[in-house]
C-alpha cells in the first residue's frame, strides 16, 4: 500500500480502545529476559518490526526466542549473563533501542560482533555510548570512524568501574549500559554529562530492573549505579500497552470533541508518556481514571500551550497535529533530540504541515504552529518514520484530502494502527 487517504470523523469519537503492548518495555523484557538463567515467558508483547529485529538478533547470538504472536507472547531462555555465539553479523533496520541494547549486550561475550542497519540507522549517532563502553573496558568502534553505525565489538566480557556519557543525545545509551552491567566484573557508575534527555525512560528501566531482581542507584540523574554480581530471576513478565503509541487516539477524542477509554494503562505507569493526557488536560480535555484505564475526553475547542515536552518527546509529532485546531499558537520547546531520531522531526513535521498550508516556525530545538483556517488536500511523506505516519493521520480526521505516503511505515511499533483508528470511526 504506497498511499492512505484519511476519511474525515462526521461525529465525534466515543471508543474502547486496545492498545499493543509497549515498544521499549518488550525489547527491555527480551534482553533481560536473555541475560536472566532459566525461561521467561513475555506476555502481552509487541509483534512489530522494533521487537522482530531484537528477536531475530537474540537467536543469531544462540538464544533461544519463541515467538506466539497470536497470542502476543514470547517464551525466552535466558543463558545466565553468557552470550552462546562467539561471533555474530546483526542486522537492526532503523530500530535505535535494538542497536543501542545490542552493541552493550554483546560486550558481554567472547567475541567478534558486528552490529549494522538501514540507510538512516547509519546516519544516527552512537558514538557517545561506544565511549562510555570503552571506559568499562569494551573495545566497539564504528567501522566508518563517523561515530554510526555499523558498529564493530571485539568483547571480552565487561570489566566495569566509572564511565561519563552525555546525556543531551539519547537516553538510549543509559539503558544499553544499565541492562547490561549487572554482568560486569565490577561495580559500575555511570556518570551524565550536562543534562539528561527522557528521564521517564530511565524511569522504565529501572522499574523493569527491579522487577527482574535488580536495583539501580539513581542520583538525581546525575549518576547511575549498579553493583557487580546482581543477577536477574527469569519469571512471567506482562508488557504495558504502549504510551506513546496511545496518545493517537486520546489525540482522536481532543479533535472530535469525542471520548477515548485506553484500557490497561493507568497514570501510574513508568512510561513518561502517559503524561501527555496532562497536555491534553491543559488544553481543555477531560481526563478520567477509569477501571484500570484512562478515558479522554474532548472539549468543544482546544486551547493553546507553550510547553517543553524534553520529557517526553516521542509526544511532539502528535500534538503538532492538534495544534492547527488550537485557539492561539501551539510552542513546543526543547526537544533538539528529535533530530536525531528515524527523521528530523523538527525539519519533517515543518515540511509536511507547510504543504498542508498550516504556518509555522522552527528553531534548533523547538517548533510554533499557529491555528489554521483551511487545511490544503496534500501527499504527505513520512520519511519512514511510524510517528510521522501516525500523527499526520489525526489531522486527517478533521479535513479532508489528507493523504499518507508509506502508511506502512507503522510496522516499526504498531502494524495494526490504521486497521484500529478505521474501527472506531464514529457511524
Amino acid at each position: 500500500m504506497e498511499t492512505l487517504e484519511l476519511q474525515p470523523f462526521q461525529h465525534p469519537v466515543d471508543a474502547e480502545v486496545e492498545i499493543p503492548g509497549s515498544k521499549s518495555y518488550t525489547n527491555r523484557a527480551l534482553l533481560i529476559a536473555a541475560l536472566a538463567d532459566g525461561e521467561t515467558v513475555v506476555e502481552g508483547a509487541l509483534f512489530s518490526d522494533d521487537t522482530n529485529y531484537m528477536a531475530k538478533s537474540l537467536r543469531r547470538l544462540g538464544i533461544d526466542v519463541v515467538e506466539d504472536q497470536a497470542n502476543a507472547r514470547f517464551t525466552v531462555q535466558g543463558c545466565g549473563g553468557k552470550i552462546p555465539a562467539s561471533s555474530a553479523e546483526l542486522f537492526v533496520g532503523n530500530s535505535g533501542t535494538t542497536a543501542r541494547f545490542l552493541t552493550a549486550f554483546v560486550s558481554l561475550g567472547k567475541g567478534e560482533y558486528v552490529i549494522d542497519g538501514s540507510k538512516r540507522m547509519r546516519e544516527r549517532p552512537i558514538q557517545d555510548l561506544l565511549d562510555g563502553l570503552e571506559a568499562l573496558g569494551v573495545d566497539a568502534k564504528s567501522q566508518a570512524g563517523n561515530g554510526c553505525p555499523p558498529i564493530r565489538i571485539k568483547a571480552n566480557g565487561i570489566r566495569g568501574g566509572r564511565t561519563f556519557v552525555p546525556g543531551d543525545r539519547s537516553s538510549q545509551y543509559f539503558t544499553a549500559l544499565l541492562l547490561s552491567v549487572p554482568y560486569a566484573r565490577e561495580d559500575v557508575e555511570v556518570r551524565v554529562v550536562g543534562d539528561l534527555v527522557s528521564k521517564p525512560y530511565l524511569d522504565m528501566t529501572a522499574d523493569i530492573m527491579r522487577h527482574f531482581g535488580v536495583d539501580t542507584r539513581n542520583d538525581s540523574y546525575n549518576t547511575f549505579s549498579v553493583q557487580a554480581g546482581l543477577r536477574y530471576r527469569a519469571q512471567p513478565y506482562h508488557i504495558e500497552p504502549d504510551a506513546t503509541n496511545a496518545t493517537y487516539f486520546f489525540g482522536a477524542a481532543a479533535l472530535t470533541g469525542g471520548k477515548v477509554r485506553v484500557q490497561h494503562l493507568t497514570r501510574e505507569s513508568a512510561q513518561g508518556d502517559v503524561r501527555f493526557v496532562e497536555v491534553l488536560e491543559k488544553m481543555g480535555c477531560g481526563i478520567a481514571d477509569v477501571d484500570g484505564g484512562i478515558e479522554v475526553t474532548g472539549p468543544e475547542q482546544l486551547s493553546r500551550i507553550d510547553i517543553d515536552l524534553n520529557d517526553m518527546p516521542d509526544t511532539m509529532p502528535t500534538l503538532c497535529a492538534l495544534a492547527p485546531f488550537a485557539d492561539g499558537p501551539v510552542t513546543i520547546r526543547n526537544v533538539a533530540v528529535l533530530r536525531l531520531h528515524e527523521t528530523d522531526r523538527i525539519a519533517a513535521m515543518e515540511t509536511e504541515l507547510t504543504k498542508l498550508g498550516i504556518s509555522l516556525r522552527t528553531w534548533a530545538d523547538g517548533i510554533e504552529i499557529q491555528p489554521a483556517d483551511t487545511i490544503i488536500p496534500a501527499e504527505v511523506d513520512t520519511y519512514d518514520d511510524h510517528r510521522m505516519a501516525m500523527s499526520l493521520a489525526l489531522i486527517g480526521l478533521r479535513a479532508p484530502g489528507v493523504v499518507i505516503r508509506d502508511p506502512e511505515c507503522v510496522n516499526k511499533t504498531f502494524p495494526t494502527f490504521f486497521d484500529t483508528l478505521a474501527r472506531i470511526q464514529p457511524d
